[in-house]
């Protein structure tokens, strides 16, 4: 029999993001072929420790009375002090110290700053430990709404029309800060600059929600945008990156249809909120499809994209526009990213083996 390849799975995490983290971490135990991969559970705690976890997918079940949630239990993961060797080690709370043996892929599925925006992955580059997922230089950019849309600008890819806004901007001239705002339009969408899930973003109408909406943006993230609602079709689209150098694959498109919410936001995403109907395959002519491909692989390649991502467009009257880019989509097995490669043949215990192929 061959041996099995093993895998060190991070999951939970310092950002707001750390309970959806560990429902993935979840689904990911649940479904990985335990005849090809070995899992070595590492959670990471709300205050950035290292610490062994239970190999136990219902011990992380997306409960909405109950989120899950990595504790801290005393133990201590250790990575490897060198690239010459790919030792896994743990100090118990005791005090001892043992062996987790030779880890041949990282598997980080953490969300939002301090994993998802190539903190972790420089990590893994400084020790030569091959990981899933996006490079530091993508993850980065991935994580930061403002720059991944200067990017894409730049390389003429459709995005709304936004402002980048600091504290220090409403420290300033507040008429000044409104007629910036308005000059792009209302409706606008509030949004931490580098939170993801749709914490902390608002739909304003007018000038009224303003403020209220700039506090709770700015409660996650010292940087704001604003950006001008756009009317269209909200799609979705997941990529995965080529083992062979050609362009990026691309899966069914995937619907965000909101009958009864002002946008499709946290509570609507993992808690089952009423109010929004997720559609895949999504209904798009021949042309459509193939634009919306093409948009899809040009935002990834523009990031400089590997491994992963999951790409949110408007079809609009003028075209489709990008929205975001997100470098570790939600990846529990209802999320739009695994659920959009099923459609297109990839079941997820395959998505999971390919995305660990992809990083060997």
């Amino acid at each position: 029999m061959a041996e099995k390849t093993r895998i060190a799975l991070v999951f939970g995490g310092r950002s707001s993001e750390h309970s959806i983290s560990c429902a993935t971490a979840g689904g990911v135990l649940g479904a990985i072929d335990r005849d090809r991969y070995e899992v070595v559970p590492i959670g990471v705690t709300r205050d950035g420790a290292f610490v062994l976890e239970r190999d136990d997918p219902a011990a992380f079940a997306l409960d909405p009375d109950h989120l899950p949630e990595v504790r801290d239990d005393g133990s201590r993961v250790l990575w490897p002090d060198s690239t010459k060797h790919r030792e896994l080690r743990v100090r118990r709370s005791g005090g001892g110290e043992e062996s987790l043996g030779r880890i041949d892929v990282a598997f980080p599925i953490l969300h939002g700053p301090f994993g998802e925006d190539g903190t972790i992955q420089g990590l893994f580059e400084l020790i030569g430990l091959p990981y899933v997922g996006n490079g530091v230089l993508a993850s980065a950019m991935g994580m930061d709404k403002h720059f991944t849309k200067t990017v894409l600008q730049a390389a003429g890819v459709l995005v709304a029309p936004w402002i980048t806004l600091h504290r220090s901007d409403r420290a300033g001239d507040p008429v000044y800060l409104h007629r910036r705002v308005a000059a792009l339009g209302y409706p606008v969408f509030v949004k931490p600059a580098r939170a993801g899930s749709s914490v902390g973003v608002s739909k304003v109408d007018d000038a009224a929600g303003l403020e209220h909406a700039l506090d709770k943006a700015f409660a996650e993230d010292s940087k704001v945008l604003v950006e001008r609602g756009v009317v269209g079709r909200e799609l979705e689209i997941g990529v995965l990156g080529s083992r062979t150098g050609g362009p990026a694959r691309t899966s069914s498109v995937g619907e965000i249809v909101v009958t009864g919410r002002d946008f499709y936001d946290f509570d609507a995403k993992y808690l089952d909120a009423p109010g929004i109907d997720l559609i895949c395959p999504a209904r798009l002519g021949d042309g459509e499809q193939l634009d919306l491909e093409r948009t899809a692989q040009r935002a990834f390649e523009a990031i400089d994209g590997r491994g992963l991502a999951r790409v949110d467009l408007f079809l609009t009257e003028e075209g489709f526009v990008v929205n975001e880019i997100n470098t570790m989509p939600g990846f529990t097995p209802i999320s739009m990213f695994p659920r959009c490669w099923q459609e297109s043949g990839l079941a997820y215990p395959d998505l999971i083996a390919e995305l660990i192929e992809l990083a060997r």
